[in-house]
C-alpha cells in the first residue's frame, strides 16, 4: 500500500477531497484542518468525497468523514457525496452505517477540478489523542453498533494520561 495523502479542490462552494492510498491515523491533523478550512468558508454548497483510489482507511479517518456529514446536516440541503468504486471500502462504509448519511455512489464521476495535494500536518501526541477520540465519538453517533464497537476505544485513549515532564 501507498502512503496515504489527501488533494482537494474547490468551485463555487462544492468541495472534491480525493483520498489517496493507506489513509491512517497519521493524516488526522491533515482532514481535521480541511475540514475546518470547508467550514469556515461560509459558502459551502456541496461536499464530495472521492475514495475511488483509496487502498485502505481506519476508523480515525473514517470518525472525520462521518464529521463531514454531522457538521453538514442543516447548513446544505443535500448529503455529502462519497464515490467508492472497491468493494472492500464500500462494505466498511456500510458497516459503519455511512449510507443513512452520505450519498453513496459506486462508479467513478469525471470531475472537470484541478485536485492540488494537501500538505501533511503533523501536531502533537495529545493533541492526536485527541482527536482520535472526537472522530471516534463522531462515529460512535452514527447508529448503536459503532457505540458498542467503539466505546472501549474511546474509553482507553481517554483513560490514558499524557506523559507530562517536569523540568
Amino acid at each position: 500500500m501507498q502512503n496515504g495523502k489527501i488533494l482537494i479542490a474547490e468551485n463555487q462552494g462544492v468541495y472534491v477531497l480525493k483520498f489517496m492510498g493507506d489513509v491512517r491515523l497519521t493524516l488526522c491533523s491533515t482532514i481535521d484542518a480541511l475540514l475546518k478550512r470547508i467550514f469556515c468558508q461560509g459558502c459551502l454548497k456541496s461536499v464530495v468525497i472521492d475514495l475511488t483510489e483509496t487502498e485502505g482507511i481506519d476508523s480515525t479517518a473514517l470518525g472525520l468523514l462521518a464529521k463531514i456529514a454531522v457538521s453538514t446536516k442543516g447548513q446544505i440541503s443535500q448529503k455529502p457525496t462519497i464515490i467508492s468504486t472497491r468493494e472492500d471500502i464500500t462494505r466498511i462504509l456500510i458497516s459503519m452505517g455511512f449510507e443513512h448519511y452520505f450519498l453513496m455512489v459506486h462508479e467513478p464521476i469525471e470531475l472537470n477540478q484541478p485536485l492540488t495535494e494537501a500538505p501533511i500536518l503533523d501536531e502533537c501526541v495529545e493533541s492526536i489523542r485527541q482527536k482520535v477520540i472526537d472522530a471516534h465519538r463522531v462515529l460512535m453517533g452514527l447508529n448503536p453498533h459503532n457505540k458498542e464497537e467503539f466505546a472501549p476505544v474511546v474509553f482507553a485513549l481517554e483513560s490514558c494520561q499524557p506523559n507530562i515532564t517536569s523540568h
